[in-house]
């Protein structure tokens, strides 16, 4: 039995074996033993085989499977694009109101509306991002708004833990 299709063999097992254990170290070695199959296919002596299972799969556990640990505890509910911008602060650049304004967020500008459409939260004015529709900021003020309107009607005494 030629050495390559004992590494092809070897690599399916370690396969399989990882299919049960999730670890991603018996992965990175069946990769390795697929790395000593082709050196063996192409007819490299076993001593250059071993050498280059052991250095593909040292090079796997040092440099891929850290990367592969780093994503999976990043978790699924990690945001990216537009949904992240969800829950983070912007300033208002032009008075919003429940059509139309400016803030800036993430550092860009962004279109605006209050989700209360019978605020209009002024320049400068400081917001929390409810959601974004489409290329559309919906903002709620932060604090009081100036001139004693309060966006929650409570005259300060917030019991809802909104801001």
């Amino acid at each position: 039995m030629p050495a390559w299709l004992i590494w092809l063999i070897l690599a399916a097992g370690l396969g399989v074996a990882e299919l049960f254990t999730l670890t991603f170290v018996l992965g990175l070695m069946a990769t390795a033993a697929l790395v000593a199959a082709l050196l063996g296919a192409i007819g490299l002596p076993a001593a250059v085989q071993i050498i280059g299972f052991a250095a593909a799969t040292v090079a796997g556990l040092v440099f891929v499977r850290p990367l592969i640990n780093r994503q999976l505890a990043r978790g699924v509910d990690t945001r990216s694009g537009a949904d992240a911008l969800v829950g983070r602060s912007a300033v208002v650049l032009q008075p919003v109101d429940g059509e139309q304004g400016r803030v800036k967020l993430a550092g860009e500008e962004w279109s605006a509306r209050c989700i209360d459409e019978d605020l209009l939260i002024p320049a400068g004015a400081r917001v929390d991002v409810v959601e974004i529709d489409g290329a559309t900021a919906v903002v709620y003020p932060r604090e009081a708004l100036p001139g004693g309107s309060d966006p929650e009607g409570t005259d300060g005494n917030n019991q809802s833990g909104r801001y």
